[in-house]
């Protein structure tokens, strides 16, 4: 455990009971035989860390997004290889029971639904909604439709920081399918839903509840399913295995560790999440411009 702020990693150290470090330079000067750590300072911060340890030969697990810019990401993937080493990069949702039991299921994915909703919290408030929260949608969507992004479409509006709090956003892809995005930490409730269609099937995910729902039409809607309202369509739930994501998103990068094989979610998949972030978070700032956004908050 490294922390600038010694009583705060004295105390974690202390209830996990683990060695805590005032600096990196203590923790790799006492520790020559660390192999593997954790990058979960700010992301400005991503980079100057990462590199630290990446150039005294550890393998890094980095927070999302992976960093501020595409020229620091394009670093972060530049020294990785260089010297060898395992870099993923800590897309939670990932991990989600529901959303590992969705991937065998998916065919051509042509629309989606997303919405992330959260009650405001003080925290992450140096980024937006879109990199603070909307980024995990955006990573499972790209790593589902596997298609180049043809055309982005947002809009969002600063509610109650700074920055934008609600963000809706349309994108489409070069294979036809269209993905709507909502994502707010400003709301009453707490909802974190994908719903997706693809040929004679609709599945909807629960990234809460940790469950899927599959409704199949014609002959697909009877094979293992409960019959519905409609009898041409069927209703499946398939099966979950339960894990708490933290812990399997920590247990597969250390197996990629022990075997130096290729993570789950390699830094290029960051990468890319961070590309079209970036670009949603553009497009809102000249929807903003359009509409002279300024002068309506100030109203």
């Amino acid at each position: 455990m490294v922390d600038r702020d010694v009583a705060r990693a004295d105390a974690i150290a202390q209830e996990f009971d683990c060695r805590s470090f005032g600096s990196l330079d203590q923790l790799l000067t006492t520790h020559r035989e660390l192999q593997a750590a954790s990058v979960t300072v700010p992301t400005v911060h991503h980079l100057e860390v990462a590199r630290v340890l990446i150039d005294s030969g550890v393998d890094v697990l980095i927070e999302k997004p992976v960093a501020t810019t595409l020229a620091e990401a394009d670093q972060l993937i530049a020294m990785a290889r260089a010297g060898k080493r395992v870099a993923q990069v800590g897309h939670l949702e990932r991990f989600n029971p529901a959303v590992r039991a969705t991937v065998p299921l998916i065919t051509q994915p042509m629309f989606f639904e997303v919405h992330r909703l959260s009650v405001f919290s003080p925290r992450s408030l140096d980024v937006d909604v879109v990199l603070d929260l909307m980024i995990h949608d955006l990573d499972i969507v790209l790593s589902f439709v596997k298609s180049p992004v043809k055309e982005v479409r947002a809009v969002g509006l600063p509610i109650l920081s700074g920055k934008t709090d609600i963000a809706n956003v349309r994108i489409e892809f070069e294979s036809g399918c269209v993905a709507n995005f909502t994502a707010s930490r400003v709301s009453t409730e707490r909802i974190r839903k994908v719903r997706f269609f693809q040929p004679r099937q609709y599945v909807s995910i629960d990234y809460g509840r940790q469950d899927v729902l599959v409704f199949s039409v014609g002959d697909e809607g009877s094979k293992g399913t409960t019959p519905s309202v409609n009898p041409q369509i069927g209703m499946a739930k398939p099966a979950v295995r339960e894990e708490e994501p933290l812990y399997a998103e920590l247990k597969s990068f250390l197996e990629a560790v022990r075997k130096r094989s290729e993570p789950v979610v390699s830094l290029e998949d960051g990468r890319r999440a961070l590309a079209l972030a970036l670009d949603i978070v553009e497009q809102i700032e000249e929807h903003g411009k359009r509409i002279d956004l300024g002068k309506l908050v100030k109203q």
